[in-house]
């Protein structure tokens, strides 16, 4: 996986949310974002989806479970960028 886009992933996170107690190696890769990981709620996601559609260009789906799915935590969503940003 590519370590320097986990890295813009989690300083998106940070900006995007206004994160400023938390470093990039506060976020663990692997770890889920909403709920008992991060802890990131509906509205989070909201500005996340956002951000990461402006900073890589990726059109996030409306549908909710595909979205649940490919937010899960930094190394999913990473994936998730790596396979539409091309597109």
């Amino acid at each position: 996986m590519n370590e320097e886009l986990i890295l813009q992933v989690k300083n998106t996170i940070i900006d995007a949310l206004n994160l400023e107690e938390i470093t990039p190696d506060d976020i663990e890769t692997d770890a889920p974002l909403f709920g008992d990981g991060l802890g990131l709620d509906s509205i989070d996601a909201l500005e996340l989806g956002l951000a990461v559609k402006n900073k890589f260009g990726v059109a996030i789906n409306d549908d909710s479970e595909e979205v649940r799915k490919n937010f899960y935590s930094v190394a999913t969503l990473v994936r998730y960028i790596e396979e539409n940003q091309a597109k």
